[in-house]
């Protein structure tokens, strides 16, 4: 369910058979089969910001959006600014064991390795 008072969410995709990926500029990924979690933020409308995430058909902005024709979304969970965007990956990252396919996804704007979390 989406909060529409919080400003962090995470999407999880589910990829049934792996696929090789360009998104964007960041360059081609090989993304095996598993569950991904991407981490991402918005200042005001996150129902909005959610939404277009999870429509396929639209112009390719984020890095998300390239991925997710692939996947099917299986679960979104919404954050308050307990943590910062970066604190909230990290923290996922942490608690699902998980690891960094593409380097630079989604972290465009920090210094983080990654907004986006493989987790088998």
């Amino acid at each position: 369910m989406i909060n529409s008072d919080h400003s962090l969410y995470a999407i999880y995709l589910k990829l049934n058979e792996e696929h090789s990926i360009t998104i964007g500029k960041l360059g081609t990924f090989n993304f095996p089969i598993g569950t991904y979690i991407y981490v991402g933020s918005a200042k005001r409308n996150i129902e909005a910001r959610i939404n277009r995430h999870l429509k396929i058909e639209k112009p390719l902005r984020w890095h998300f959006d390239y991925l997710r024709p692939y996947g099917e979304i299986i679960e979104v969970q919404t954050f308050d600014r307990t943590l910062s965007e970066c604190g909230l990956y990290e923290k996922l990252l942490k608690v699902r064991n998980g690891t960094v396919i593409a380097k630079g996804f989604g972290s465009s704007d920090c210094y983080c390795d990654s907004h986006l979390i493989y987790v088998k």
